[in-house]
């Protein structure tokens, strides 16, 4: 396939802009780059596409996402709602985890990859829970994720707060699933090994889970998303969060902690020691009112800071928008997180991300020998567009409106806004037939609280 008439966003270090460009793609892979006339000239029975224009960049990257919380949207939490983040847990998340059948697992992650290829965001981390359907469900996820055509990282979460039986079947969802991609490698398929929050896992469990790890896996956990997890670690060890998951051997360089919002400075130094990963999630943490981390300071102390959505819509460029704007607003100070060091963590750091667990070939740049996910924007500048104000025109000006394909390992899975790999309006049609049913499920959950 040849792609020409493209604008190109190469992401490299440094990026480069292309003009009037070419992508020579075979074998799923970026073969050559060049002016369309020399690629058209050297190609000549290369099937083509005239992109007329558009702007073709490597696709998207979540690091942190929450595929069951889909049907959530639109449903009524009874009685007074939540007044803090533990509540939101208590009388939303964990209630409506425990609703969801093995039908309610796959419809959740079908209509997040049907959002995530019309929103151009080719890869994924998820992070799933189902405590009453766990056996297998990172397969039923992993079937969704093969027919969509996308990238995804799965795990499953790890609680104690089901009981001792399930959070063994949670360590054995984990184990099983990353040794059957051990065993039976998939090229668009990851794994890690999922905690839920330090808040919810005894010792015994953290040791267990560190015990249980198949060699060279990571782990993917939840972090001082609220106070009272480093309240609880205090309380059960004596130790903040971090401290404790580095003294049960958590953390590492492929290891995924999410949020980070009450860190301490000695917890920052850890993960930069340890080469941990954290993710921020600006959208979710203004929704449920939890603070603001201190990625900035993180960010030059050398953690490597990512960027997710936590469940939120699967388009990155939205979250772009709000980590900009959410600092700024959080210090009263317009110079606060600037449009590079959204970049950074947006773009390259989520790209080192995506290539530790899929190393076979670069991901997240165009360049020979690179993996051939692309998106292709409808973006027309009426500003001078370069590599130094770049960030700066996808946070005030691209909008997920504007993607009009999106292409992994040299498929087209969304071609001029028509959908190839997954059919919405039907996959739409049956999750609503099934949500009363989790919904009704939902309530009996949240009842037995009261």
């Amino acid at each position: 396939m040849l792609i020409t008439n493209a604008n190109i966003i190469t992401w490299e270090a440094p990026n480069r802009i292309l003009t009037n460009h070419a992508i020579y793609i075979e074998g799923g892979k970026i073969k050559d780059i060049g002016s369309t006339r020399s690629l058209i000239a050297k190609y000549p029975k290369a099937k083509a596409t005239d992109v007329n224009g558009q702007y073709v960049m490597p696709g998207g990257i979540c690091a942190h996402t929450h595929f069951y919380g889909a049907f959530a949207r639109g449903m009524a939490i009874p009685g007074a709602a939540p007044k803090d983040f533990p509540e939101i847990l208590k009388k939303l998340w964990w209630p409506l985890d425990r609703a969801l059948d093995p039908e309610g697992v796959r419809y959740s992650a079908l209509v997040c990859l049907v959002d995530a290829i019309k929103h151009g965001t080719t890869t994924l981390f998820d992070h799933h829970a189902s405590p009453n359907a766990i056996e297998g469900s990172l397969d039923v996820i992993a079937d969704a994720v093969d027919k969509s055509g996308l990238r995804a990282v799965l795990c499953y979460e790890v609680t104690d707060r089901d009981g001792s039986v399930k959070a063994n079947a949670g360590i054995e969802e984990n184990v099983r699933f990353i040794k059957r991609l051990a065993s039976n490698p998939h090229p668009r398929l990851g794994a890690a090994f999922g905690l839920h929050a330090s808040l919810t896992l005894s010792g015994g469990t953290l040791q267990a889970c560190a015990a249980s790890i198949p060699e060279g896996a990571g782990f993917h956990v939840h972090t001082a998303e609220h106070e009272s997890d480093e309240y609880d670690s205090l309380q059960k060890s004596g130790m903040r969060v971090i401290d404790r998951l580095h003294k049960h051997g958590i953390l590492g360089p492929k290891t995924i902690t999410a949020h980070g919002i009450h860190f301490d400075a000695r917890e920052m130094d850890i993960l930069a020691e340890n080469q941990t990963w954290l993710t921020h999630q600006p959208r979710s943490n203004m929704n449920n009112g939890v603070g603001t981390a201190q990625i900035e300071s993180m960010l030059r102390m050398g953690v490597k800071v990512c960027l997710g959505n936590d469940g939120f819509t699967n388009s990155m460029w939205d979250d772009w928008k709000a980590a900009y704007l959410l600092h700024k607003a959080e210090h009263r100070d317009p110079r606060r997180m600037g449009g590079y060091d959204v970049q950074q963590m947006a773009i390259y750091n989520n790209t080192a991300l995506a290539q530790t667990y899929f190393p076979n070939e670069p991901i997240g740049q165009i360049v020979p020998g690179a993996a051939a996910d692309l998106i292709f924007v409808e973006y027309h500048p009426y500003t001078e567009l370069t590599d130094g104000n770049l960030p700066w025109h996808i946070i005030f000006g691209f909008q997920q409106s504007m993607v009009a394909s999106t292409m992994v390992a040299g498929k087209f899975l969304m071609k001029d806004r028509e959908l190839l790999t997954l059919n919405e309006a039907e996959i739409a049609a049956r999750a609503r037939e099934i949500a009363p049913r989790i919904w009704e499920k939902y309530t009996e959950e949240v009842n037995k609280l009261s």
